[in-house]
């Protein structure tokens, strides 16, 4: 893959998607920062395993060790405070009247993109990586293409910088997303994802599952064993 003589800035929340995206961007990019959001979420474990996945990737490849930089984490604790949703409450997950999941927060990713570009601005970077992703997600408007490509015209016309978002992601399955980790890492890529991220929207993180942790029942998880099973050839 050709490299960019430049810094990236990755939206990192420990998960499955962002993670592959870490390795895709270590690939394509000389540095690499990573961003993180504590927003209120249930599933905050995740802010712990952004660290552990960060550490794993730096110990097992030494060729993306040298060009991870620096991790920052941005309070968004706001966010969550107006958020009636069931990632920032004890509410039941499920399907609005309008269709929208209850796991929507309403803004979040427009949110994510300004805040990493004003970073960025700062840090002297103008390149993002995101896992948005059109193919196998839970029917959010912040994932799809138009949005984001609207939100960067945006964001790069108010920063006066041309700010330029990937999401390596936005085609692939979940299945797809395993395989581009392999293809990036191999089986230590997977191994790395498959122990060290967190998905599930409840925030269980106890046992580990043939597909990774996770309470086995949400969207998030129902969605990430089913993309293992395709990827993998496990029966279910």
């Amino acid at each position: 893959m050709t490299s960019i003589n430049q810094t990236a800035g990755i939206l990192f929340s420990g998960g499955q998607d962002s993670a592959t995206c870490l390795a895709w961007a270590l690939d394509k990019f000389d540095r690499v920062e990573t961003i993180g959001f504590d927003y209120g979420q249930r599933h905050d474990v995740e802010m712990t395993c952004r660290l552990d996945v960060r550490t794993a990737v730096q110990k097992i490849f030494p060729k993306w060790a040298s060009k991870l930089g620096e991790d920052h984490v941005i309070n968004l604790a706001g966010l969550g405070q107006i958020s009636e949703t069931s990632l920032t409450r004890a509410v039941e997950i499920g399907v609005h009247e309008n269709g929208l999941p209850t796991t929507f927060v309403p803004g979040r990713n427009l949110i994510f993109l300004n805040y990493a570009a004003a970073l960025g601005w700062r840090r002297g970077f103008s390149h993002l990586v995101a896992g948005m992703c059109e193919a196998d997600f839970s029917g959010y408007p912040d994932c799809r293409i138009e949005t984001l490509d609207a939100q960067m015209q945006a964001i790069s016309l108010g920063l006066d910088r041309a700010f330029t978002l990937h999401t390596p992601l936005m085609h692939l399955s979940k299945a797809g997303a395993w395989e581009l980790a392999e293809s990036l890492g191999g089986a230590r890529l997977v191994q790395i994802i498959r122990e060290k991220t967190h998905t599930c929207y409840k925030g269980v993180h106890a046992d580990l599952h043939s597909w990774g942790y996770g309470c086995g029942d949400c969207p998030a998880c129902a969605l990430r064993a089913k993309g293992w099973i395709e990827f993998s050839g496990e029966s279910k």
